[in-house]
Formats: structure tokens, sequence, C-alpha cells
């Protein structure tokens, strides 16, 4: 064999390893789908995307205020990183995640623990969060 046919067949197996690898790396878990999106949502500090998480019953029941809302845009999300994460039951997954913020008018950051509560919904076929938002007054 030649080495340029040689190359040609070494990059081609090398792509096609690239692919399979790249697919099994997509392919994740509803959980893990669910926590990649609102973690997103949280560190791009778009806390109206991130309410779309918590349980509907859980918003019927005590709605965010306007006020409260507002708040939320007060601040940057500047670091969120999980320090642990449990399964307590089949149908629920617990995390306790630091979450770091900056204030926007006083440029002062503070650092959240936030212990977040999932929960399975069967018939809806996803996870919602039962615990809320993060609590921007709380501390470590």
């Amino acid at each position: 064999m030649n080495a340029p046919r040689l190359f040609r067949l070494a990059l081609a197996l090398g792509l096609v390893v690239l692919a399979a690898c790249a697919s099994q790396a997509v392919q994740r878990s509803p959980r893990d789908q669910t926590l990649y999106h609102y973690v997103s949502a949280v560190r791009w500090s778009d806390f109206d995307l991130a309410m779309g998480f918590i349980d509907p019953a859980l918003l019927e029941a005590k709605p965010l205020t306007d006020l409260e809302k507002e708040r939320y845009k007060q601040f940057q999300v500047s670091g969120y990183e999980v320090k642990s994460g449990s399964e307590p039951a089949p149908d629920t997954y617990e995390q306790v995640v630091e979450i770091r913020v900056v204030n926007r008018n006083t440029q002062v950051e503070k650092v959240i623990t936030d212990r977040q509560t999932w929960r399975w919904d069967a018939e809806a076929k996803r996870w919602w969060l039962m615990s809320g938002l993060p609590d921007l007054d709380a501390t470590r």
C-alpha cells in the first residue's frame, strides 16, 4: 500500500471514530438534558427561561411577583458549579450548586448555595425543578 493511500485510509478511519464519539456524547439521559438546559439558562442569567423548569404546580401555588422577577434581572451570573448530586429515590434527583452572582448596580459578587430538588414526571415525560429558582438573598 502506498503512503498517500494509507494516509487517506487512516484519515477516514479517524473521522469515523470521531463521528462515533460525537454521537455518543450528544445522547444524554432526559435528566442530564434537562439539567444541561437549565444550567444554560441560569448561566446566561435568563431567569425567565429558567422559570420554565419549575414544577407548574409549584408556580401556581406560589407564583413569582413582578418585584421578584425584577430582582432576578438585577443579577448577572458569573459562575455555576455543581458541588454534589444524589438520587434519594428513583424519580428524584437532588444537587447542591454553588452560584456566583454579581449585582449589576453595585458590582459586588456573592456566592449562593442552591439546593435543588428535581422530580421526574412520568406523565409529561420530563424533569421538574421542585425547589424553585435560586434564593438571591442566600449565602453559603
